[in-house]
């Protein structure tokens, strides 16, 4: 059979997506929000974009470095600009309130970083709005954009694991990174900070079978010790699902301070009546070590010599560009919002959910009991 001409193949094949353009707000000009701009800056349907912070002077730096066009120390400001569609809220995890609400009254779809409030009250508050505005809120869990998981979600939704019957997911951590975290966020804890990400991931993995009860287990006095009296070395915890599968939740945040990984150091393992699924992600299968040390993606002033590289939670710089996970969902949802493209972040009842596991987390490891779920709010 001969083959079409070569107009009618490329006639054919290239069919362009419509594309809006994007003016975008960036609230919070620190680590993450910096990633944010950047990769917003970086987008061909961005070509409108203002970032906010507290302080004046990092929000002036912020707008210097990614070219935005506006910058201020008030939110609103930002906000409410005619030019912007769609808000970024990377503001400390205890002021992502009200930013949200401003953007979502003003119509404007929201990508928020976790968690999306500290409460079920303030989640609810939250997306009662989003309801009312009629308007698209996100969390940013970006495990759900590393390739790997990525690769398993795949597997699962094409039923070859057939019915999961268990899981486990464990993440570990060094206790620099913990202490640094914990600094700026006292109230923190290692299952809010850490094993959160990893809630998300298997209620995504696994969306159709809801949590029934939790039951947890806490030890360790490494993290007490320097100072923080709410957060534990280690954390289990065994999840039941509606169809009686059992899951088993771990975190550490406790390793030596020079522990070589960059950032989360996990393992995912998932067992079906058809099948096994095993997810090695601890990154020890590419390692350096260097007398010149490699920089800490989390910590500036925090070297190591010996370093599992990928290992940098967000992703990491190469080639001039980022690369990973934070970078691959930042474009989802730009992509989302300029082309209409499938958005794959939690949206704002997988946001509600993972703060009800992990405060069931947090409320079995005081009580010492089971807790059935789902919690009042």
């Amino acid at each position: 059979m001969p083959c079409a001409p070569a107009a009618t193949i490329r006639t054919t094949m290239s069919q362009p997506f419509p594309r809006k353009d994007l003016g975008i707000a960036v609230i919070g000009s620190g680590r993450i929000g910096t990633l944010r701009a950047t990769m917003a800056s970086r987008h061909a349907a961005v070509k409108f974009l203002a970032v906010a912070d507290k302080d004046p002077a990092r929000a002036e730096k912020l707008a210097a470095k990614t070219g935005a066009q506006f910058h201020s120390s008030d939110n609103l400001a930002v906000i409410s600009r005619p030019e912007i569609d769609a808000v970024v809220v990377a503001t400390i995890e205890v002021e992502h309130t009200l930013p949200i609400l401003q953007a979502l009254q003003l119509g404007k779809p929201v990508l928020c970083e976790k968690p999306l409030a500290l409460d079920l009250a303030g989640a609810d508050k939250l997306l009662a709005a989003a309801k009312k505005a009629g308007v698209d809120l996100r969390c940013g869990y970006s495990r759900r954009f590393k390739d790997k998981y990525l690769l398993a979600k795949e597997q699962l939704t094409n039923g070859r694991l057939g019915r999961v019957t268990s899981g486990m997911a464990r993440v570990f951590n060094s206790r620099s990174q913990a202490v640094a975290t914990l600094s700026r966020l006292p109230a923190d804890t290692s299952s809010i900070s850490g094993l959160v990400y990893y809630v998300d991931l298997m209620h995504w993995l696994l969306p159709d079978n809801s949590p029934v009860e939790v039951f947890a287990r806490a030890n360790g006095g490494t993290i007490k010790g320097a100072g923080f009296a709410n957060t534990n070395d280690i954390t289990y915890a065994i999840v039941t699902l509606k169809d009686g599968a059992v899951i088993d939740l771990g975190v550490c945040y406790a390793l030596p301070k020079h522990y070589p990984s960059l950032g989360h150091a996990g393992r995912v393992e998932l067992i079906g009546t058809d099948g096994v699924l095993i997810i090695d992600d601890d990154h020890t299968d590419q390692m350096m070590y260097s007398q010149h040390s490699a920089p800490h993606v989390y910590l500036p002033d925090h070297n190591v010599e010996m370093v599992f590289l990928g290992s940098g939670t967000p992703g990491d710089w190469a080639a001039g560009e980022f690369q990973g996970p934070v970078a691959t969902e930042t474009r989802n949802w730009l992509d989302h919002l300029s082309m209409g493209r499938p958005c794959l972040l939690a949206n704002g009842d997988d946001a509600r959910r993972t703060i009800e596991i992990t405060l069931a987390i947090e409320r079995s490891i005081k009580t010492g009991a089971p807790v059935r779920l789902p919690l009042a709010a």
